[in-house]
């Protein structure tokens, strides 16, 4: 034999030794790569594809060029929704029914349940790269950390939130602000860095390291923006000052017309009264308008700065040629904030320069009012101001650009969806834990017909705020109060309480709830300690 025809004989041998391996590679890279976007305490309205003056070209453009699903919903708050978007249940079958203080029962322990799953550990089993940088707060034992849930290289804030500037106690209650780099606790006291941009920056450099690779990646960007203590950049916040000078109650009227024209919301959905406790801005004195107006400057700028940094990380996907093939999800957390950190005793108080690293403040239940345009009440509460998200999703030539989806989405469809793409089944067991069923299914049908009829009915309960809705019928009730009924067809906005009208309906709606709550574990919140 000569020494041609030996070289190719040993070339074909070791393609037939490599062979599966390259296909599992090709076929690997063949997935989508995956990323997801949660902001945090971030309004229905505060994007501009969304009804928002502020400025988000970035997210602007991915809703132009994608989808925005207009009747899409959270789990009304910070652990919750996280809960339910990692692993496609509803948070109290994750074992985040609040927060992450265990409150003694499997629904209420406050860290992942050991019969949950997240997506980063099924898409790891599909060889994704998994990647999580931002706003963890699904649970502070180890078995609930995001180095042992899945993910690959990780940087995550642990617990409630933290300053943008430094990572010193926001509160005097012995709480502190734990962050961790793939598991190992570390501080950021460095003040040269804001957070946006350190949770950005760990995201591109994780991308960066896997660019040669051929595997696909799954990236959950978490940002904190943004959740109080309400502190931007100067740069960022001289952009907005003395533009909200007009107020609270001019921008919810323009909110609400730009919202109309953009088809997000139907005219017949009258905008809801301005919050009861919120004064009528014409009624403040010029001091005090100045002193709202900066607060709703620095709230905007965290915003403007968020997408800027999503920005840099699409740069980045594109930079490493993958953007071609990567999906793109965002999704807000909850409704905008009425937290009134000024008012609580166990929040430290800083009163310094505003906006900066030395005062902690929070933009308040007026402005965030107008943040939830045209709904009404807030992050907490399961009326729609509390539980109303925007839902941007992009991924060239899969979903058709600049369509508006009126379906019914929440946020346990997301797991499913990206299951779904990656061609991953979610299965039965998992380290050998029976795993509970998925509460959501996959979104992927609205890609390419947004109008796909996704039949489904929503249960939400939160610290007492309680909620149903099946197909255009919502019943709600905040803590110790009576049922609310509501045709979200003619009236999302709800306005007008059909309660004592169709009083079968709301015994109908209740049967449904009280069977979905004894399920997944709701306790009378004034029974838990």
């Amino acid at each position: 034999m000569n020494k041609k025809a030996s070289f190719w004989i040993g070339i074909a041998g070791a393609l037939a030794v490599f062979a599966p391996a390259l296909a599992l590679a090709q076929k690997a890279s063949e997935k989508p790569n995956i990323v997801l976007i949660l902001a945090d305490d971030m309004g229905f309205s505060d994007l501009g594809s969304f009804g928002s003056e502020i400025h988000t070209p970035h997210l602007d453009r991915l809703a132009q060029e994608g989808l925005r699903i207009t009747q899409f919903y959270n789990s009304g708050r910070c652990c919750p929704s996280r809960a339910a978007l990692l692993t496609g249940l509803y948070p109290h079958e994750a074992g985040v029914g609040d927060m992450v203080q265990d409150k003694g029962t499997p629904a209420y322990q406050g860290y992942l349940s050991k019969n949950s799953v997240t997506i980063a550990q099924l898409l790891k089993t599909a060889g994704y790269n998994t990647i999580a940088s931002g706003k963890w707060h699904v649970g502070l034992v180890p078995s609930a950390w995001a180095v042992n849930r899945g993910f690959d290289q990780s940087f995550t804030l642990q617990n409630n939130g933290s300053g943008y500037f430094n990572s010193e106690a926001l509160y005097n209650d012995g709480r502190k602000v734990t962050f961790q780099l793939n598991g190992r606790e570390i501080q950021r006291y460095d003040t040269s860095r804001y957070l946006t941009q350190a949770i950005t920056d760990f995201a591109v450099q994780s991308i960066d390291r896997i660019k040669g690779q051929p595997n696909p990646f799954f990236l959950y960007l978490a940002y904190n923006a943004p959740h109080w203590p309400i502190q931007a950049l100067p740069e960022d916040i001289a952009r907005y000052k003395g533009k909200y000078l007009q107020g609270w109650d001019a921008l919810r009227e323009a909110r609400y017309r730009k919202l109309v024209s953009l088809g997000i919301i139907q005219k017949e959905w009258k905008l809801s009264p301005r919050y009861e406790k919120a004064p009528e801005w014409n009624a403040l004195p010029e001091a005090e308008k100045d002193k709202w107006d900066a607060r709703m400057a620095i709230y905007a700028a965290m915003i403007d700065r968020m997408d800027q940094c999503i920005g840099q990380v699409l740069d980045k996907v594109k930079a490493i040629g993958r953007d071609r093939n990567t999906l793109v999800i965002f999704v807000s957390d909850n409704g905008g904030s009425g937290d009134t950190v000024r008012e609580w005793d166990y929040v430290t108080q800083k009163t310094g320069e505003p906006g900066s690293a030395h005062s902690i403040d929070s933009y308040d239940p007026p402005w965030g009012n107008a943040s939830n345009t045209p709904f009404k009440l807030f992050k907490k509460n399961t009326h729609e101001g509390g539980i109303a998200s925007p839902f941007i999703a992009w991924f060239p030539g899969k979903i058709r650009a600049n369509t508006l989806s009126t379906q019914v989405g929440h946020i346990t469809d997301i797991m499913p969806t990206m299951l779904d793409l990656a061609g991953v089944r979610y299965p039965e067991t998992f380290a050998n834990e029976k795993l509970t069923p998925l509460a959501g299914s996959s979104l992927s049908p609205l890609f390419q017909n947004p109008q796909a009829t996704q039949s489904k009915t929503l249960f939400w309960e939160h610290e007492g705020s309680r909620a149903v809705r099946k197909s255009d019928w919502k019943l709600v009730a905040e803590i110790g109060q009576p049922w609310e009924l509501y045709d979200l067809k003619t009236d999302r906005s709800e306005n007008h309480n059909l309660a004592n009208r169709y009083p079968a309906k709301v015994k109908e709606l209740e049967k449904e709830y009280l069977e979905w709550a004894a399920k997944v574990g709701v306790v009378d919140w004034n029974t838990i300690k």
